[in-house]
């Protein structure tokens, strides 16, 4: 099939030849569990930003923001831990399988990633990343302005590949999604306090926005279309701040999910402007504060026990390497909501994604 791609040819036959092993590669791998509407395709998912998205971009990093180590993949086909920052799979992962694109979605910095795997999407995303510069200098990660660097290497291979049309057609069709905005406003912010002195959280949540703005902007100008955007969690209920700044009783930390519901009124107004201003493109603010703070809130009624507690460790502050292969694990994991003290479990995850792409999916087409 590769051969068929790279025999020349019109671009008419280029894109036929295309879409026949899109649909045979469609109709083989994955079955679509979200119906699209009529006409249309998305051949791939790309995605940006940081540790909820990271499928292994950080495993060779000198950084300790990484989890290329037991326990973290324990229930990841063979026990292996891919470097995601989780139990198994993640959001990603899901996501393509409900719109039937694969199973898994690659780090794009896998040394076994083949040329094939790129037309159906890739992850740039770093653990520990922000929009805030700052942010990744902190922890020795990969900046969004890096990740935007290899996705214009990805372009030009896409290009070499299969050509100028067809990747066109990837770009403009696949759904692109940015996961950031969290350690900015938990880390920076507000743990160590790093940009604290300089700003007041209103003007440096202007400061996240202009760059998540620049950002979309510029892989806009790259060919991407459709574009959702994660608002941030809400992150004064995380177990490691519970921990730290919750008190005794380790209550969700108001002043925390407060600045995080500002940034998110802020994102979604900039999103409404830019999808007003960009030619065909689709913005979707995606909403992830109200579902978890539901989850959170009524964890009965979405299948959990515990919410307030990471399943590694004590769960009140293990994360990247103080969650380890000496340290034990809960029971039943799918009773849990988060892995570690910042990141959800596979099945946490799972009923997330579910709410999610209740409320956002259409607004993609």
């Amino acid at each position: 099939m590769h051969k068929l791609l790279s025999v020349k040819s019109d671009s008419n036959a280029l894109l036929v030849a295309y879409c026949l092993i899109l649909w045979f590669s469609m109709i083989m791998g994955s079955e679509a569990l979200i119906k699209l509407p009529q006409n249309v395709t998305v051949p791939g998912l790309i995605v940006f930003g940081d540790s909820i998205a990271d499928q292994g971009n950080n495993n060779n990093l000198s950084s300790v923001m990484k989890c290329n180590f037991p326990p973290y993949g324990i229930d990841f086909t063979g026990g292996l831990a891919t470097g995601r920052f989780t139990n198994a799979r993640t959001p990603s992962d899901m996501i393509a399988a409900e719109l039937g694109i694969k199973e898994l979605v690659p780090a794009y910095l896998d040394p076994s990633l083949q040329i094939k795997d790129l037309s159906t999407g890739v992850s740039f995303a770093s653990g520990g990343t922000g929009y805030d510069p700052q942010t990744s200098k902190l922890v020795s990660v990969m900046p969004l302005s890096d990740q935007l660097e290899m996705f214009k290497e990805y372009i030009g291979k896409l290009k070499a590949s299969i050509g100028q049309e067809n990747t066109t057609h990837i770009l403009s069709n696949s759904i692109f999604l940015v996961v950031a905005g969290s350690n900015d406003i938990a880390n920076t912010y507000f743990t160590l306090k790093f940009r604290s002195f300089q700003y007041d959280i209103l003007s440096y949540a202007d400061l996240l926005i202009a760059s998540a703005s620049d950002f979309i902007q510029e892989i806009y100008k790259l060919g991407a279309r459709r574009i959702g955007v994660f608002g941030v969690p809400p992150v004064g209920c995380l177990p490691f701040q519970r921990t730290l700044a919750g008190g005794a009783s380790r209550i969700c930390v108001d002043t925390y999910n407060q600045a995080a519901q500002m940034y998110n009124s802020k994102l979604s107004s900039q999103l409404n402007f830019l999808g007003n201003s960009l030619p065909q493109a689709k913005l979707v603010y995606v909403d992830i504060y109200n579902p978890l703070i539901d989850i959170i809130q009524n964890p009965q009624d979405h299948g959990f026990d515990v919410v307030d507690k990471g399943c590694c460790g004590t769960g009140d502050l293990e994360a990247v390497v103080l969650c380890n292969k000496w340290i034990r694990v809960c029971q039943d994991k799918s009773k849990h909501l988060f892995w570690d003290s910042y990141h959800p479990t596979e099945q946490g995850y799972k009923v997330l994604v579910n709410l999610i792409l209740k409320d956002c999916i259409s607004q993609f087409f």
